[in-house]
């Protein structure tokens, strides 16, 4: 018998198993990407602004994403504690989107407006003058970093040609509008826009 053979023969038992595989992830991962291609933004979510981009740089670049996600998932105790779950319409202009997968600290997808931007600097500057318990490190150098207007400029045109409706004259304004900014304020904008046009409830 042929599956005897098959069965016989670890080899090409391998390799059919290896394409079996390959069609069922085919069938499963390439109609998600036209889907992922058609999610519309939810109403009022833009793409980042200037100060807000160049926070939203700085959040990456220090690695806040390790601690902290930005997904409320659809349990109920997680929605009794952050809000409305996670939609992907909120993440349409997140490259890369923030949704992690651990929490050391709180989920961050619905802080914004939840404190005021005072008591982000302070927190970020010395986290336990807020939270005595806090582990999260202190980021004091954040306050004394300007934020680079030429950079937010070419990233805002980098982001354009991949899809984000950035206008001209948001391009062309970038440098003007995070001009003596640090990088505090910026990551403070972007802390505080975080969640703005979630659903609620």
């Amino acid at each position: 018998m042929s599956h005897e053979k098959i069965e016989k023969n670890i080899a090409l038992m391998g390799v059919l198993v290896a394409v079996a595989m390959s069609f069922g992830g085919i069938a499963e991962i390439v109609p998600l990407m036209h889907q992922a291609e058609a999610v519309q933004p939810l109403p009022g979510v833009k793409p980042y602004p200037a100060l807000e981009l160049a926070g939203r740089d700085v959040y990456i670049r220090e690695g806040c994403y390790n601690c902290h996600s930005q997904m409320v998932r659809t349990l109920r105790f997680e929605t009794e504690r952050y809000g409305h779950y996670s939609l992907a319409g909120e993440s349409v202009y997140d490259r890369p989107f923030q949704w992690g997968s651990k929490r050391t600290g709180p989920d961050l997808a619905r802080v914004g407006g939840r404190y005021s931007d005072d008591w982000h600097r302070v927190h970020l500057i010395d986290p336990r003058a807020v939270v005595p318990e806090s582990n999260m490190p202190a980021y004091p150098w954040l306050a004394e970093s300007a934020v680079d207007g030429p950079t937010v400029r070419s990233n805002m045109e980098a982001l354009r040609t991949l899809g984000h409706p950035y206008s001209q004259a948001e391009i062309d304004g970038a440098a003007a509008a995070v001009e003596g900014k640090s990088e505090l304020d910026a990551v403070v904008a972007y802390l505080q826009g975080l969640g703005k046009n979630a659903p609620k409830g």
